[in-house]
């Protein structure tokens, strides 16, 4: 097999990777680069974006840096990811308004997937997206497995994917997201959670998670800890269709009574999304129950003016804003802006977070796991760490 990295080595985010054989080509992630969201420009890659030249396209995650760029491939060019992270995908384009991907087939965890000489074998691992996967390609009596993201910290455990890996691949492509970072473990979601249940017990007035709506383990972390504390749990309508989407043991308004929807502004009733908040009925929530419940709200930066209308009509004092982000996004305007409206506002602002992507120590055990004859690093600005 041929591997070529058109994006993604040197840098985090981008990813495209390509798998190929005399006959049979396929790519691994088709990622936007960091920060590219608005100014969009496709790479020049032939066959991917102005005709078929590749066989598939496999998406490890539904982040955009992995996959940014499928909306944009040549439209007989089937693409493949995880079901649950389909439903994700699509709930978000609903909610935006936007025509989603179609998709040629979804990932089961070990059940390969053959295109042309090439067999495709899908393992779920954590990450901060949920529903991710690592790729494993064999053609040529070769082996290549590609990490995507993963980490060892979440709620699926680290120990069952390494069993369920193979003994022995001839290249690894593994990410190396925190190898520029100082060194240590990561948090666990579990310890977060207990944190958080200290966080919001000891808070005397409201709570709020400025948080990923799409980072389904957080929002099962502070899901956990609200209703330890006797608080009901509140998501914006975006996130309340992301989690009824995948529905199931996600806390979501639609399964669980303590979880409600709200709105951060009226909507027509010709309006699709106020069809969208309809079908919650009795589990939609408005300003005027709010104020009258010990709660526990997930935010965005983007509701700035929503929060300053809620705190026309109730007292923040000893209230809490739990800052649930990587600590970067800080310096962004939007973002620098929020968080300076809520101390205004009276809010405490204290950082809880955890990183979506491995430590050195998860990827040292990948590595004694698989016993790779070659190693390609992919995602990192430190490379060398794998020297």
């Amino acid at each position: 097999m041929k591997i070529q990295i058109h994006r993604g080595q040197n840098q985090i985010g981008g990813n495209i990777i390509e798998i190929a054989t005399e006959s049979t080509k396929i790519l691994f992630d088709v990622g936007l680069e960091l920060g590219d969201d608005k100014n969009k420009e496709l790479p020049t890659i032939d066959g991917l974006f102005d005709c078929k030249g590749y066989d598939a396209v496999f998406i490890s995650h539904y982040h955009g840096d992995h996959m940014g760029l499928a909306y944009d491939v040549y439209k007989d060019i089937p693409i493949y990811m995880g079901e649950n992270s389909f439903k994700i995908v699509k709930a978000s384009d609903v909610y935006k308004g936007n025509q989603t991907l179609e998709i040629a087939g979804f990932f089961r965890h070990k059940e390969p997937i053959q295109i042309g000489d090439i067999k495709v074998t899908p393992y779920l691992c954590d990450h901060s997206a949920f529903d991710s996967y690592m790729l494993m390609a064999e053609a040529d009596q070769e082996s290549v497995l590609y990490t995507g993201d993963f980490r060892s910290n979440g709620r699926k455990p680290y120990e069952w994917l390494l069993r369920e890996l193979p003994a022995k691949v001839d290249t690894l492509i593994c990410e190396g997201t925190t190898l520029s970072r100082s060194g240590g473990s990561n948090q666990t979601e579990k310890d977060l959670e207990e944190e958080a249940v200290e966080l919001f017990r000891d808070a005397a007035g409201p709570v709020f998670v400025l948080q990923s709506s799409t980072n389904v383990d957080r929002i099962v972390t502070m899901y956990r800890a609200a209703k330890r504390c006797g608080r009901i749990f509140l998501e914006d309508l975006y996130m309340a269709e992301i989690t009824q989407s995948v529905g199931g043991s996600i806390p979501n308004p639609l399964g669980f009574d303590d979880v409600s929807a709200f709105i951060t502004r009226p909507y027509d009733k010709d309006h699709f999304r106020y069809k969208l908040f309809e079908k919650y009925g009795n589990r939609k929530i408005g300003k005027a129950q709010i104020v009258h419940r010990r709660f526990v709200m997930c935010v965005r930066s983007s509701m700035q003016h929503y929060l300053l209308s809620l705190h026309e009509k109730m007292s923040f004092e000893g209230g809490l804003l739990v800052y649930s982000f990587w600590s970067g996004y800080r310096n962004q305007p939007e973002m620098r802006s929020f968080l300076e409206q809520c101390e205004k506002m009276g809010l405490r602002s204290v950082t809880l977070h955890t990183s979506g992507h491995a430590d050195e120590a998860a990827i040292r055990k990948l590595i004694d796991t698989v016993h790779p004859s070659t190693i390609l690093p992919i995602h990192t600005e430190n490379p060398g760490w794998f020297v």
